[in-house]
């Protein structure tokens, strides 16, 4: 069983899809996208510095975009299940069938935004807590006040609130465990969220989505959805919900996948599956960073894709 993981917000790197310009139908894709998302994607995606593609506002189509993107180059018909972290989930939803592409990027150009605009009405951060006890990071995560805006498995929980909030996490951090800030607007996946959660709604209201093709799953509880509804539903909550990833991990791990391809900018998701996902049973992965990686990735599909 095969599965195309599409990553998430702070896996982008400065030129990224220059490589992806030598593809017929590229420029002019991310020319008809950009205008989608109201940013420049063929700059962002090739010519822009490490602080512009930080901005949430552009680094969430650009991100939709290069799942896309890669997608068309496969075969995506032998493609048993699609999974996304984060804004990864549009472009997952959209491999999946759910959405069009002009949709999804439509669709992320306003979580972007919203997003954006939502941090700038209070200072807020995340953290990530690397080891620890589980529960106890939990326990101390709840105890400063804070979110846990991300449970990202193999040791990772990331949490989300106020810099005062943070900060006291940082200096009485759980036993075995490190404080690593990260750099990002703010608490993204907390209630914190409420203002860019309504506004996504709004827009979400006028699309009609299709039911999924293939599996598909949700960061909300890590199962798989077969309605296109109830996926655009879930995708608009998921922006004050917490990112399961840790469950999506799990059900990989139920399902019995056995070949995992990670989208472009490729290495964060493939890093969490590799430490979660150990053993005999641990799935082969390839990680899709530019067309030269293609034949690698069709290859894995051809030998372990499929619906079985």
């Amino acid at each position: 069983m095969l599965a195309v993981l599409s990553p998430g917000q702070g896996s982008q790197k400065p030129g990224f899809l220059t490589p992806w310009l030598d593809l017929t139908g590229t420029e002019a894709r991310l020319r008809e996208w950009s205008a989608l998302a109201g940013v420049d994607l063929m700059h962002l995606g090739t010519t822009a510095d490490a602080d512009e593609i930080k901005d949430t506002a552009r680094t969430q189509p650009l991100l939709v975009a290069a799942a896309l993107l890669a997608g068309e180059h496969l075969p995506l018909d032998d493609v048993t299940l699609t999974a996304g972290h984060s804004i990864g989930e549009l472009g997952a939803a959209a491999l999946a069938g759910v959405l069009s592409a002009e949709t999804a990027i439509t669709l992320a150009g306003v979580r972007g935004r919203e997003m954006a605009a939502a941090c700038a009405l209070e200072p807020t951060g995340m953290a990530a807590v690397l080891g620890g006890d589980p529960d106890e990071v939990l326990a101390a995560i709840e105890a400063h006040g804070l979110y846990p805006g991300n449970r990202n498995g193999a040791g990772q929980i990331v949490a989300a609130g106020s810099l005062e909030g943070l900060d006291k996490l940082a200096a009485e951090p759980p036993a075995r465990a490190r404080i690593i800030r990260l750099k990002v607007a703010g608490a993204f996946h907390t209630p914190y969220m409420a203002p860019a959660e309504t506004a996504l709604a709004a827009v979400a209201a006028e699309i009609t989505p299709a039911d999924p093709v293939r599996l598909l799953l949700s960061n909300l509880d890590g199962t798989t959805v077969d309605n296109g509804a109830d996926m655009v539903q879930r995708l608009v909550r998921q922006v004050t919900a917490p990112v399961r990833w840790d469950l999506c991990m799990r059900t990989l791990a139920d399902l019995g996948v056995t070949g995992v391809i990670e989208l472009p900018p490729a290495g964060t998701l493939a890093g969490l599956v590799k430490r979660d996902l150990k053993g005999d049973g641990a799935p082969e992965i390839v990680t899709l960073n530019t067309p030269d990686d293609l034949p690698a990735a069709r290859d894995l599909i051809a030998r372990t894709g499929g619906r079985s």
